[in-house]
């Protein structure tokens, strides 16, 4: 098989990985190429299509020496790579509907397209926006307002949350 050039190994990676991915019933959320040295680093990050909770650690074990089957059979990457398969952060940016639902109940900083900083308990989100609490007040907003989202990470969660 030829080798990728680097401007298109990742897009070649997803196509690669994309199937594997979901037959595990998980979502493809990107994959980059980094190199270290000698060596590239091939990081692909994956997440449960919709819903609260998180991958499982056996679940992401099962995925990642899928991928990694999958990678040395289609011979993409010339030499040595390492692979890194994780799910996002929690301080990732929030930009689909499906981030902001598997959010609700956490505290979220929000910038809006007219600038305005919201930060709040996120109630509720749809397809249309989100309700995020600020200060006892139900703020409505639309997801063509939203600029900027981010969970904001608490140490001591309250339980009604």
């Amino acid at each position: 098989m030829s080798r990728a050039r680097p401007t298109d190994l990742p897009d070649r990676l997803r196509g690669a990985v994309g199937p594997v991915v979901d037959a595990a019933g998980l979502l493809l959320e990107d994959v980059t190429v980094a190199a270290a040295g000698h060596r590239k680093t091939v990081r692909v990050v994956v997440d449960l299509p919709d819903g609260p909770g998180g991958v499982e650690s056996d679940r992401l074990a099962d995925v990642s020496r899928a991928i990694s089957a999958v990678l040395d059979d289609a011979d993409l990457i010339e030499g040595a790579h390492t692979l890194e398969v994780s799910t996002p952060g929690a301080d990732r940016p929030l930009r689909e509907p499906r981030h902001f639902r598997r959010a609700v109940g956490r505290k979220l900083r929000v910038s809006t397209a007219e600038g305005r900083e919201l930060t709040g308990r996120l109630r509720d989100a749809d397809e249309r926006g989100i309700v995020i609490d600020v200060d006892g007040t139900a703020q409505d907003v639309p997801y063509e307002r939203v600029g900027k989202a981010r969970v904001e990470i608490e140490l001591n969660r309250p339980e009604e949350a």
